[in-house]
């Protein structure tokens, strides 16, 4: 599995499912870096947040987002991502990756017409299933 992306960043309140998310990235060797965060707030002000905007770092290729976190959660991410420019957006995959199957919050997450959906946990097959979706 070769798309070589040069960062992907996880944002999810559990370490455990972290943990085993940065593994599995590792192991795939699907990105050059893979950035971790506890906190969505955090993850959104070091990505696209000012210092960001200077150019400092580029935007990352992909991010996975959970849903279901204390503070700032998934939903406010995708609603602070949606509101940056168009450019900005395009330069980054964003992705729900949730323990939810609830229909609300799939038809929440489909309006955001550039967002995948994936279920816990992530594997080998539902990465390259977004690799060849949105990397080809």
């Amino acid at each position: 599995m070769s798309a070589n992306l040069n960062h992907i960043v996880l944002v999810d309140d559990n370490e455990t499912t972290s943990f085993l998310n940065n593994r599995l990235l590792g192991r795939l060797a699907v990105a050059n870096q893979v950035s971790t965060f506890a906190r969505a707030d955090e993850a959104f002000e070091q990505l696209w947040g000012e210092q960001a905007s200077e150019g400092s770092t580029p935007a990352p290729d992909l991010v996975f987002v959970d849903l279901k976190m204390p503070g700032v959660s998934g939903f406010e991410f995708l609603e602070l991502y949606n509101a940056l420019p168009q450019p900005v957006q395009e330069q980054t995959v964003m992705a729900v990756l949730t323990t939810s199957m609830h229909g609300a919050d799939t038809a929440r997450v489909a309006q955001y017409p550039n967002v995948e959906y994936l279920t816990k946990p992530l594997t080998e097959e539902k990465m390259r299933k977004l690799l060849e979706k949105r990397f080809q």
